[in-house]
């Protein structure tokens, strides 16, 4: 059955969710209050770098099932169900900014007119329904009829389109029958995955804690990585060998510069804010944060081992998107590694496939910056090469002497063999001769 569906929120939650239902035969209206980002997205350009989105929102806009507009009583009139898809970004003490989940909700409430089904896609705290609810009902009246759902996203930056369209499990958060009905209708025809129903309260906790527990399990194999130097040992063999047992699992098990992007920090963040207001100790929480952030110094120590000066050198810096596959530098390695290096004096060579332009928005070239149109350009007589991103493009590039790897890409024994001075994270066993000293990385 086709439903109308209204979005707020072009982000990634947003873009990518209302392609998503459009392409399984749903009718969308998606808002944005900026102009320019309608009238791209009309255009069928996206404003965000995700393999397989620009096909499918070209094919669902030719098909006449999206559209996007600035009018937001668009959405709403024509609409069974509206999600919000707004930035929930961190607050300067840690907590999440509701500011625009409120903006939403205050533009919702003179525009209803029958039953709506809200539902928060946007990563909110717990409660945050209550505040979503209170406020319609306080500027609408009470005889307006709409519930408050949650239905949190589970979408990687980079394989969002096959996340959402092969989801491994769907969330419905929802307080009434009628809520819970439209929802299963919504994804039960065309998403064969668990579906998990639950309160709301709940359903906005999950999608925290998730995100929390990724980070817990990152920052842990990070801190496994800096002993298995100190042993001489390689982490990558650790992490499979406990990887291979099916109550821990292989993924996020793969040390290196930690945790980035717009959710895992701030989710992070939110989830320690919300656990501290109610009394819970999160003293565990605090030691994954403070293990993600020392990860940066830990390879700009690297890179100062084996360069010894860095005034002068030219080093090229390969990827700065937070990951590969997206063009977001939010949260990413970068925003920390390449002022501090620009600071020590080091002339620095920028590239990446997707990111470099929201990069230079941030920090503009000059005589000891330059952002390079290849990798091949960017490494061209380079005294050293360090690796931010995991961009498959990078593993090609081996011809610079020294390879500073925050990404740990490559098997040191084939870095060795080739000839190349080494650093990578946690990679205790291999054994590089230099002229100056023999180096255990």
């Amino acid at each position: 059955m086709s439903m109308r569906l209204g979005f707020f929120g072009t982000g990634y939650a947003g873009l990518v969710t209302s392609v998503g239902l459009a392409e399984v035969g749903h009718t969308v209206t998606a808002i944005d209050k900026d102009p320019d980002i309608v009238a791209r997205l009309s255009d069928g350009t996206p404003t965000i770098h995700e393999p397989g989105l620009p096909e499918l929102l070209i094919a669902n806009l030719e098909a006449g099932r999206l559209r996007f507009t600035t009018q937001a009583e668009d959405a709403v009139s024509m609409s069974d169900i509206i999600f919000l898809c707004v930035g929930t970004p961190s607050r300067a003490d840690g907590r999440a900014d509701l500011s625009q989940v409120e903006e939403v909700a205050r533009t919702i409430a003179p525009l209803l007119d029958d039953y709506k089904l809200i539902v928060e896609k946007s990563t909110v705290p717990a409660r945050t329904a209550y505040w979503i609810d209170w406020t319609i009902r306080r500027l609408a009246g009470s005889e307006c009829e709409f519930d408050v759902a949650s239905n949190p996203e589970f979408l990687r930056e980079g394989s969002a389109v096959r996340d959402f369209l092969q989801p491994d499990r769907i969330i419905i958060g929802a307080d009434t029958e009628r809520a819970r009905s439209l929802l299963l209708d919504l994804y039960e025809p065309s998403f064969h995955c668990p579906i998990v129903m639950t309160s709301v309260t709940t359903a906005e906790l999950i999608k925290h804690v998730a995100n929390t527990f990724l980070a817990s399990k990152i920052s842990f194999i990070n801190m496994v990585s800096d002993l298995c130097e100190e042993l001489g040992v390689d982490v990558a063999t650790v992490a499979k060998g406990i990887g291979l047992d099916p109550r821990i699992g292989s993924h996020f098990l793969h040390a290196g510069l930690g945790f980035g992007g717009s959710c895992l920090p701030k989710d992070l963040s939110a989830l320690m804010k919300v656990a501290e207001d109610h009394g819970v100790d999160v003293s565990l929480l605090k030691e994954v944060e403070r293990i993600n952030t020392t990860r940066v110094d830990r390879l700009l120590a690297k890179v100062e081992r084996a360069l010894w000066v860095m005034r002068n050198k030219v080093i090229a810096v390969l990827g700065v998107a937070f990951k590969a596959d997206t063009d977001d530098v939010r949260g990413a390695p970068s925003l920390a590694v390449v002022p501090r290096l620009h600071r020590a004096g080091a002339v620095l060579r920028v590239y990446d496939p997707a990111a470099v332009r929201n990069l230079e928005r941030l920090y503009p070239p000059d005589d000891r910056l330059t952002y390079m149109e290849s990798a091949l350009e960017a490494v061209r007589d380079a005294h050293a090469l360090v690796i931010l991103t995991d961009w498959d493009e990078v593993r090609s590039l081996m011809r610079t002497p020294i390879i500073v790897d925050g990404r740990n890409l490559f098997e040191p024994a084939e870095m060795q063999a080739t000839g190349f001075e080494y650093y990578s994270l946690g990679r205790g066993e291999a054994t590089f001769r230099t002229e100056r000293q023999r180096v255990r990385i």
